[in-house]
């Protein structure tokens, strides 16, 4: 697994989102209300709305468009909805993000 830095954690409020380009597509990187990271596809499995811009709460985000609620742990809808994102591992070194791609092209956006 090969980790490229994407920024450090203070770049991301607590309860906020950053959006990273990738040759994979766009990855959410979310930070919750308790200093976890956790980065997702940053695209709803329903219309694929920008999830990177919805509400984070506890360790899910809930998607702008259409209200879906996506857990950051597993990627997968929760309650009735159905669907999942793919997880990215992410890591966190010295304040410094850290994501684990096949790729070495990154670029933030």
């Amino acid at each position: 697994m090969t980790w490229h830095p994407i920024g450090d954690i203070s770049d991301i409020p607590l309860r906020g989102a950053r959006c990273v380009k990738t040759p994979q597509g766009k990855i959410a990187v979310f930070r919750t209300a308790e200093n976890e990271v956790f980065a997702i596809e940053d695209h709803c499995p329903h219309k694929g709305g920008p999830l990177s811009q919805g509400i984070v709460h506890a360790k899910a985000v809930t998607c702008p468009l259409h209200n879906w609620a996506i857990s950051l742990e597993t990627g997968k809808a929760l309650g009735a909805d159905e669907g999942a994102v793919r997880t990215i591992p992410v890591r966190i070194d010295g304040g410094v993000l850290f994501i684990a791609l096949e790729s070495l092209l990154i670029a933030a956006e």
